[in-house]
């Protein structure tokens, strides 16, 4: 046994020595599994028999999964098979379930409005502290918004706040209210049994996975369309973003329903998301384009190219998803599929949509309109090398030194072990414990 275990955790911590398929086999072996034959792969028409009662729907030719119905309790069947492939997965009407009036606008102004935030303008990047009151108050009010220096309407996202466990402490009816109607609880709650994160003793300090709140304008249909509300950057957990609250804001400037339509015309949209668009009761807040995990280095290197060709002097450590400044715009998407062959996803995020994101893949975020956003980290186990890989990373950069310890993936990965050697070894006494009462 210990060298079965030594085989196969050598492979997934250190990703250096393949477990052999000696080990492999001895594991089913021991539990009393014949080997099998080789698992065939299904055929397209095979998922929707197989899963017949759990509503879904696919987009873009299958390459993205929509769970229609997050408190389905098969929903984690069909999601993990997606999910292994590290593709995100789309899942609808959370907000049908919410408690809406926690989760306004003018709800956040009243009980908070003598706290202070960061203000990060998301066409620059510069960030002011300033008072939350401020922020709130141009959240549906275009007219109450600062300009900046050039005459623009500011578009500000208030940075995290609050996070982890000040939002229990703030916000303890929304933290319940969120929990309750967490999509995927099996791998998003932060007890969650394929929450990695969840098996770590209570003696240590829990790593702050959220939830955090993330709160930003719409990019009005006047301005241009190279920023992000989140620019193009990756987590090094798994996440998952619902949208609690789109707030269409008033002013001059503000994108119609129209708008919006005229604005994703050039989107490559599946005609499902087409016919939600058009759908009256259907509200569209915010634009999401994901990449996965293996395009990372091919991005980078066309980021690289793109700023030359700009003439800007990039150092050869220059990082440019680390600092995430770069929004990739219509066409430079288009550049990156012709020259890169790189295809990500676009994904429109309609009030009460969850979208889940695996470790590791790249995204970024514009908003149509004002949104409010509730995103919760957690730790799977199809990412967990991801992971390690990206905090091994991180912990060579001088900004990031102290993330893997925020992280804590080694003692997630040692406790998860532990736990699961402690089952094996009660599951064989039992058995051996039967088999002698038998006899």
């Amino acid at each position: 046994m210990p060298n079965i275990l030594d085989d196969i955790i050598a492979s997934v911590v250190e990703n250096k020595i393949p477990a052999s398929r000696g080990a492999k086999l001895s594991l089913k072996q021991e539990a009393g599994e014949e080997p099998k034959a080789e698992r065939r792969k299904p055929s397209a028409e095979e998922p929707a028999k197989l899963h017949a009662d759990i509503p879904h729907a696919w987009l873009y030719e299958r390459r993205l999964l929509w769970l229609k119905d997050h408190r389905n309790p098969a929903n984690w069947k069909l999601f993990r098979e997606c999910w292994r492939q590290g593709q995100p997965v789309l899942v609808s009407g959370v907000h049908r379930r919410l408690n809406a009036g926690l989760w306004k606008a003018e709800s956040f102004n009243q009980e908070f409005a003598d706290h202070q935030g960061d203000l990060l303008n998301c066409k620059d990047g510069v960030v002011s502290n300033s008072g939350i009151k401020e922020f709130w108050d141009g959240f549906e009010d275009l007219t109450k918004r600062p300009k900046s220096k050039d005459g623009d309407t500011m578009v500000y996202r208030l940075k995290d706040w609050p996070s982890g466990e000040e939002f229990m402490a703030l916000m303890p009816s929304r933290y319940d209210d969120l929990m309750k109607n967490l999509p995927l609880p099996e791998y998003s709650d932060p007890e969650g049994s394929l929450n990695l994160a969840s098996h770590l003793p209570t003696f240590f300090v829990r790593p702050d996975l959220g939830p955090r709140l993330c709160c930003a304008y719409g990019v009005a249909a006047s301005q241009e369309q190279d920023f992000g509300t989140a620019n193009l950057h990756m987590e090094v957990s798994d996440i998952v973003s619902v949208l609690v609250y789109v707030g269409v804001a008033k002013g001059n400037g503000v994108l119609s329903k129209t708008g919006v339509l005229k604005r994703l015309e050039e989107e490559d949209l599946d005609d499902s998301v087409k016919k939600r668009l058009k759908d009256s009761s259907e509200t569209p807040g915010a634009l999401w384009h994901i990449y996965v995990s293996k395009d990372v280095e091919k991005i980078k290197e066309f980021l690289h190219k793109v700023a030359k060709e700009q003439g800007v002097e990039v150092p050869a450590e220059h990082d440019p998803i680390r600092e995430p400044g770069c929004y990739l715009s219509r066409k430079l998407r288009q550049r990156l599929l012709e020259e890169h062959g790189v295809q990500g996803w676009t994904v429109v995020q309609f009030l009460g949509d969850s979208v889940l994101i695996p470790a590791g893949a790249l995204h970024q975020v514009q908003n149509l309109h004002s949104c409010v956003q509730v995103i919760n980290d957690f730790v799977s186990p199809e990412h967990v090398v991801h992971s390690f890989h990206l905090t091994q990373e991180l912990r060579s950069s001088k900004e990031e030194i102290n993330y893997e310890d925020k992280l804590q993936v080694k003692n997630i990965f040692y406790h998860c072990v532990k736990n699961a050697v402690g089952t094996l070894k009660r599951c064989c006494t039992e058995e051996q414990d039967e088999a002698e009462e038998n006899s």
